[in-house]
C-alpha cells in the first residue's frame, strides 16, 4: 500500500486535474494534510479512526503559534478538519480503509458577519472616480472596475481574469469561469456597461485583458511596443481602499464588500436565494445563507420604525 504522504500527493494531484481546483486551494490542502501527517507519525490510512481525530481536534484547538503565541481560531481549526475529510472521501473513493469521512464534524463558530454598503455610500464610492485627479484613462478604468464588481458580484480573480472579447456589450449577461474552473452566468446593469464602453474605447493599446495597469506601462521608442501589464488582484484592492476614502467612508471596504452589496441587494428587492447562490457561484446553499441574516434584520429594522411610526400617530 502506498504510503499516507504519497497517497496526499496523489490526491492533491487529483484536485489539481480532476476537480480544477485553484493553486492557492492546493497549497492549504498540502500544509493542512502534511501537518495532520507528520502530527499523527505518518499512520497508514486504516490505523485512522475516530479517537485519532479526537485527539488532533484537541490539539489543534490547544496548539499555539509559536512566532505570534496565539492560538488557531475555530475557521482555521475547520479548514484543517475539511481538508482531512476531503482527503477520506478520496480514500473511500480508491476502496482504501480508512475513517468514514462523515464521522468528522466541523466545530461550531460564530456566525459570520456580513458587512455592505448602504444606498448612499455605495453611489459615493461608485462616483468617486470621476472626481478623482488621476489620469482620464485611469478615471474611467477605476469606474468601470467599481461599477462591474458591484452590478455582478465578481470575485476579485474573477474580474482580473476576463479579457476583452469576455464580454460583448451589445448583452446584458456573459459566462465567467469561477471557482473549480465552473462556467456561471453573470448580468451586467447599464450603468456597468456604459462605464466599461466608455473605457474600452479611450484604451490606446492592444493588449487583450479587459483591465490593465496604464500607471504602470513598459515605455519602449516603438509606441506599438508599449505593453500595459495585467492589474493584480492587490491594485484593485488598493482602488477600493483609495475610493472609499475619498467618498468619506469610515469603515474598512474591500472588493469582497461589493460583492456583499450585490448579494444583500438582491436578497432585499425579493430575489431567490438559489437564484444568487447561482449568480455568486456558490457551491452550497448554506455559504449564500449568511445574507438572509442580513436582510432579516433589515426587514425587522424597517417593520420596527413603521410600528414606531404607527403607534405615534
Amino acid at each position: 500500500m502506498s504510503t499516507i504522504s504519497q497517497l496526499i500527493t496523489n490526491f492533491l494531484e487529483y484536485l489539481e486535474i480532476e476537480k480544477g481546483r485553484s493553486e492557492a486551494t492546493l497549497k492549504n490542502y498540502d500544509f493542512y494534510l502534511r501537518r495532520f501527517s507528520s502530527w499523527a507519525k505518518n499512520p497508514s490510512p486504516n490505523k485512522i479512526n475516530a479517537d485519532v481525530v479526537r485527539k488532533y481536534r484537541l490539539w489543534l484547538n490547544r496548539y499555539e503559534n509559536p512566532k505570534s503565541n496565539q492560538q488557531l481560531n475555530p475557521k482555521t481549526q475547520n479548514y484543517h478538519l475539511i481538508a482531512l475529510r476531503s482527503f477520506l472521501k478520496y480514500l473511500a473513493r480508491q476502496d482504501i480503509e480508512s475513517l468514514a469521512p462523515e464521522k468528522i464534524e466541523l466545530a461550531q463558530q460564530e456566525m459570520r458577519e456580513v458587512d455592505f454598503l448602504d444606498t448612499d455610500d455605495l453611489q459615493h464610492l461608485l462616483d468617486a472616480p470621476l472626481e478623482s485627479d488621476s489620469r482620464d484613462i485611469i478615471k474611467l478604468r477605476d469606474k468601470a472596475i467599481l461599477e462591474l464588481l458591484f452590478s455582478t458580484g465578481l470575485r476579485v480573480s474573477e474580474l482580473t481574469n476576463l479579457n476583452r472579447e469576455s464580454i460583448n456589450l451589445k448583452k446584458d449577461e456573459f459566462t465567467i469561469r469561477g471557482k473549480g474552473k465552473k462556467l456561471r452566468i453573470v448580468f451586467l446593469s447599464d450603468t456597468a456597461k456604459q462605464a466599461i464602453k466608455n473605457y474600452l474605447e479611450n484604451r490606446q493599446d492592444i493588449e487583450p485583458a479587459l483591465f490593465v495597469a496604464h500607471d504602470r506601462a513598459k515605455k519602449s521608442k516603438n509606441r506599438e511596443e508599449q505593453k500595459e501589464h495585467n492589474i493584480t488582484p492587490r491594485s484593485i484592492q488598493r482602488i477600493v481602499e483609495k475610493y472609499s476614502k475619498q467618498a468619506g467612508i469610515t469603515k474598512e471596504i474591500t472588493p469582497h464588500t461589493l460583492r456583499h452589496t450585490f448579494a444583500t441587494d438582491l436578497l432585499s428587492n425579493g430575489a431567490d436565494i438559489r437564484a444568487v447562490q447561482s449568480m455568486l457561484g456558490h457551491k452550497n446553499i448554506t455559504t449564500t445563507q449568511i445574507y438572509t441574516h442580513v436582510t432579516n434584520k433589515q426587514l425587522k429594522d424597517v417593520h420596527k420604525a413603521f410600528h414606531g411610526k404607527t403607534i405615534k400617530n
